[in-house]
């Protein structure tokens, strides 16, 4: 079994634990050593384990380490993934066992992405790095997924849709067919995207509409 480390302690790391449980009871494969965490006390513990130390402490480990970044938040993901720099880290892609995909051969994946319980994920499907898909996403055909997405839980994004960067999607997130979301576009709870969006923008309602901040 290969070492592994949760970045974050709190309740989305917990889950992040289960979901290793759950690969495990299929096919044990990470073997959970603690947890790394910035504002948490050294040895603090849950029922999972205990924070080991913060970025410094992950910067200078000395032996090979799979690293999972619990953290819900696309700036703070890309700016974490970014500084850790030790070359003994590495960013592995966490994939729930009762996760749909249609064709493996066609789904392309980077590192470092979380699929959680009940994603659905159809044919033709591209993600880059970093990626949080929480519980029962869907991705149509065609899928194109850039960096440090995160979309939260029922998310909805239909075929021949393009995403960029650092983008956030609400809990019941819907896209519609072959529209294109650029970067740093935040979409509210239940909207309904049915143009193209503008990057750093915050888009909500049904249809959504751009939201002057």
């Amino acid at each position: 079994m290969q070492d592994i480390v949760i970045y974050g302690a709190g309740g989305f790391g917990r889950e992040i634990a289960c979901l290793l449980n759950a690969i495990n009871k299929i096919d044990p494969q990470w073997n959970l050593i603690g947890f790394i965490d910035d504002g948490v006390l050294i040895g603090t513990g849950n029922r999972f384990g205990k924070v080991l130390g913060d970025l410094a402490f992950l910067n200078n480990y000395q032996q090979q380490l799979a690293v999972i970044i619990s953290v819900a938040n696309p700036a703070i993901l890309q700016k974490l993934a970014v500084t850790i720099t030790n070359n003994n880290i590495y960013f592995p892609n966490i994939i729930a066992p009762n996760v749909n995909i249609f064709d493996n051969e066609s789904f392309k994946i980077g590192r470092g992405n979380l699929i959680f319980f009940g994603c659905r994920i159809s044919c033709d499907v591209s993600m880059g790095d970093f990626n949080l898909l929480n519980g029962a996403v869907s991705l149509g055909h065609d899928v194109k997924l850039g960096n440090y997405n995160v979309l939260g839980p029922s998310t909805r994004i239909s075929g021949d849709t393009q995403i960029g960067d650092q983008n956030f999607f609400g809990v019941q997130a819907i896209v519609l067919q072959g529209f294109k979301i650029g970067n740093e576009t935040r979409i509210g709870v239940n909207s309904v995207i049915m143009r193209n969006t503008k990057d750093h923008s915050l888009y909500h309602g049904n249809p959504a509409k751009r939201i002057q901040l």
